[in-house]
């Protein structure tokens, strides 16, 4: 029987990715141009800072997914870490966003570092919650489409925030990194709040063997894990690298001031709004890997359009913009649904409930792969690019950085992914064996908590 939670229960949950995801986005697009443009720090530096901390940070995420997995309360195993993750964020966030030219080296990186702890426990607890509200293969994928769809409200809304301040207030660049700072930090303990006190955890299995740095390493061993990590460390980095360049490539290649260039990137992020129910319905018919295979390929040959746009034509940039938005969110919800079938495939394997440690997977290879498309900064540098002037080898650096180099991973994920050995069949046959061994002596889950939205048997069709 397919176990279904309510759309209402899953608002509810996805709410804390709106924040999350609108300091995700300026990390990437606007943070690192903020402070070598506006701020005067060196490019290199920059590029260095958000490459190392990003890299230094990911070490961190196999301890806290193995603390994941070995916590037990009464509030569940991934609320908890989801609470206490949620003040350092704000604090970073406001340290980050707020500062004032004069900032040093030192303020970058220490405060750089605050904010990817908490953003570790945020993003790795939110995401393995999800894992495990649903058991069944096409529930997973709603549920993430949910998550992804509130990572697209979030991008969608910081974005709205520049083209708002300095149209309507009149203010200027720095005051539109400001409010973005104030969105994240008062919006972020709200909807955490609102979603560990009324969704429900179902409680986890008993524990039978050790999660820890040793079972993270032996998880990558896994053919289907070491797939699936390839496919979502290299749809992070494409989209990352172009993430990355788009307001170079936009203001330098297309001739767009910097609102029209916000624009642009609003006009994406809410096509990618559009298209995260989209890719759920196309894996209900082939399955998620050939879904995100699909995408994969229309991103590939999207992201080449762009190079061939004329500049100065807004309404041909905005259908570019759309078209490469709508795979945006396959790979996010994808990637992670299917990451919770490979913990169903691991705890038959080994008996041993390891979500947090996939999920640890999952976000450090989409750290990996945004810091390595932030430190293009430093090979756009060694090619020839200057931020304040033109010359035609940094250029043509831009264009191959931002265009070519993800249709280029976008086409590997594709290959990837037609591969991929767990399908809903195999996941079918998994979860059989699974019931049979818990009914035998393994565990009978309890009631959900009281006060809290359970998971419920959908009506049957």
């Amino acid at each position: 029987m397919t176990q279904r939670v309510s759309s209402w229960s899953l608002a509810r949950f996805a709410g804390p990715a709106i924040p999350i995801s609108a300091m995700g986005l300026p990390l990437v697009v606007y943070l690192p141009e903020y402070y070598i443009n506006s701020l005067g720090l060196p490019m290199a530096m920059v590029g260095a800072a958000f490459l190392i901390v990003k890299l230094v940070d990911m070490m961190l995420d196999p301890v806290l997914g193995g603390m994941m997995d070995r916590t037990r309360t009464r509030f569940g195993r991934f609320r908890p870490w989801l609470a206490a993750g949620t003040p350092i964020i704000a604090i970073g966030t406001f340290a980050l966003f707020m500062a004032q030219p004069g900032v040093g080296p030192l303020y970058l990186w220490f405060w750089l570092a605050v904010l990817y702890v908490g953003y570790s426990m945020v993003v790795l607890s939110q995401t393995a919650w999800g894992a495990v509200l649903s058991t069944d293969y096409q529930q997973r994928s709603r549920v993430f489409a949910w998550w992804q769809g509130a990572n697209v409200v979030g991008m969608i809304l910081v974005l709205c925030l520049p083209p708002i301040v300095t149209g309507m207030f009149k203010g200027d660049h720095l005051d539109s990194m400001h409010a973005m700072g104030w969105f994240i930090v008062l919006l972020a303990p709200l909807t955490v709040l609102l979603a560990v006190t009324t969704v429900g955890e179902p409680t986890a299995p008993p524990r039978h063997g050790k999660t820890g740095l040793k079972q993270y390493l032996n998880l990558l061993t896994r053919p289907s894990v070491r797939r699936l990590l390839i496919a979502d460390l290299l749809m992070g980095l494409a989209p990352g690298i172009a993430g990355t360049l788009f307001l170079f490539f936009f203001e330098r290649m297309k001739g767009f001031d910097k609102t029209q260039a916000g624009i642009l990137l609003l006009i994406y992020f809410i096509a990618a709004l559009a298209g995260a129910p989209l890719w759920p319905m196309l894996a209900k018919r082939i399955g998620k890997h050939r879904a995100l295979a699909v995408a994969s390929v229309i991103y590939a040959v999207v992201q080449l359009t762009a190079v061939i746009t004329p500049p100065g034509e807004l309404v041909l940039g905005m259908i570019v913009l759309v078209l490469a938005g709508l795979p945006y969110s396959a790979a996010q919800l994808l990637v992670r649904a299917m990451m919770a079938d490979i913990g169903d495939e691991e705890r038959l394997e080994s008996g041993v409930d390891k979500t947090g440690l996939l999920y640890a997977i999952v976000t450090g290879t989409v750290k990996l792969g945004y810091a390595l498309a932030v430190g293009v900064f430093i090979l756009l540098g060694m090619m020839g690019f200057d931020p304040k002037t033109p010359t035609p080898s940094g250029d043509a650096a831009l264009v191959g950085l931002y265009a070519f180099a993800p249709a280029i991973l976008g086409l590997v994920v594709a290959a990837v992914m037609m591969r991929y050995p767990l399908d809903e069949n195999r996941l079918a046959e998994i979860q059989r064996q699974l019931a049979a061994r818990d009914a035998t002596g393994g565990h009978t889950p309890p009631p959900a908590e009281p006060g809290h939205d359970a998971i419920l048997p959908a009506p049957a069709e």
